[in-house]
């Protein structure tokens, strides 16, 4: 369900198992800087008051928030759906109430909301099937209608990520990398009649449902490059229309780097094939170049990474729900770096449920995000 996305590729080959840190932000409240606006046109769309890189929170309870004396922008929850009794809809009664529960926590903490939408799973990870079904896809449709109009019900701003995961299926298997060619159905919903049935009217349909029906909704799409590279991608992307939305979903990895060190089989990070995990100074900046290729691609949109790992700071691997990573200090440490390429938020949780969290990182995630707090940076305002 939580999958990390491929898009550094061999470049990764090159980091060591070293620290990642880096020098930080420094001197005061920085002057406004001149280059892309589009992630302060983001930053103020979200109705935030503060022009700097945003930081949030993935998959953390309201309690630890406030006990810590977080101050956070962005407070983000999935929304699975794996059919009828596992799925977000049911979580709470009348069907649609999870989605007001987690704006009010948002609410309570001073936080702008945020949902990923996991529903393209309903057939297995990674299965596309369900696109193929009229009946799953009509399934599908009705809950993201659904979501739309209790964010209409909402009526503030909040974020959506578009289906993690699946573009990149959907590129994998794509003739000649044309999302076209893939049949889906689109029209079963009244909302998209008009729209193609292919994996275009769905991205398509995701939009217009987003657009009509909850018009403060914020929604971005998550390239998936599972080898494809970033050229491609970017190309696969604009396919598919995701240079319409408002910004686009970045990953790092989906565990703690110790997890996969340590080849731990509670936090699910067996089998897998990551090549030093943990990053050095040079893996950053290959994931920071990608990021660029990103915005300056999908049509100059701002950067929200998501699900960034936590992670302890050690020189071992640590062990379940205590596992080293050093992204939180690369991040916060080096913002400016960030906003650089492009970004606008980022978004810090635990891919997995053994993964390490707010309550077990050893005070890292609050110490790092009141030192950059106290020395923000500074987001673009002007071309």
């Amino acid at each position: 369900m939580r999958r990390l996305l491929y898009g550094l590729g061999l470049a990764l080959i090159v980091a060591a198992c070293g620290g990642g840190g880096g020098g930080g932000d420094s001197g005061g409240t920085p002057p406004p800087v001149t280059g892309d606006p589009s992630a302060s046109a983001l930053v103020a769309a979200m109705g935030r008051s503060s022009n700097r890189l945003l930081v949030g929170l993935g998959g953390t309870a309201t309690s630890d928030v406030i006990s810590q004396r977080l101050s956070i922008d962005v407070f983000e929850r999935y929304l699975p759906d794996f059919g009828p009794g596992a799925n977000w809809t049911e979580f709470d009664s009348p069907p649609g109430t999870y989605v007001d529960i987690v704006t009010q926590q948002a609410d309570s903490v001073g936080a702008v909301p945020m949902f990923t939408l996991y529903a393209m799973a309903l057939s297995g990870d990674g299965v596309l099937s369900t696109l193929d079904s009229k009946d799953l896809m009509r399934y599908y449709w009705s809950h993201v209608v659904l979501l739309f109009d209790r964010l209409a019900v909402y009526n503030k701003p909040v974020l959506v990520n578009l289906e993690p995961d699946f573009w990149g299926y959907v590129q994998n298997q794509a003739t000649a990398n044309d999302p076209n060619q893939r049949f889906a159905w689109v029209n079963v919903t009244s909302d998209c009649t008009s729209l193609p049935n292919t994996a275009v009217g769905v991205a398509q349909c995701l939009l217009r449902i987003a657009r009509n029906r909850a018009p403060k909704a914020l929604v971005g799409f998550p390239p998936g490059d599972f080898g494809a590279g970033t050229a491609n991608t970017v190309q696969f992307m604009n396919r598919i229309g995701a240079q319409n939305a408002d910004f686009i979903v970045k990953q790092t990895l989906d565990r703690d780097a110790g997890c996969f060190e340590a080849l731990s089989s509670d936090g699910a990070c067996t089998g897998r094939p990551e090549i030093n995990p943990y990053w050095n100074d040079a893996a950053f900046e290959t994931h920071l170049d990608e990021t660029r290729q990103y915005h300056e691609g999908i049509g100059g949109l701002p950067i929200v990474w998501w699900q960034t790992p936590l992670g302890v700071p050690s020189n071992s691997f640590g062990t379940t729900k205590h596992f080293r990573d050093n992204r939180v200090r690369y991040f916060l440490n080096n913002a400016a770096r960030l906003v650089a390429v492009g970004g606008a938020v980022a978004v810090f949780g635990a891919g997995q449920d053994n993964q390490t969290d707010i309550t077990t990182d050893g005070g890292q995630f609050q110490d790092r995000l009141n030192a950059y707090l106290a020395h923000p940076a500074a987001l673009p305002t002007t071309p």
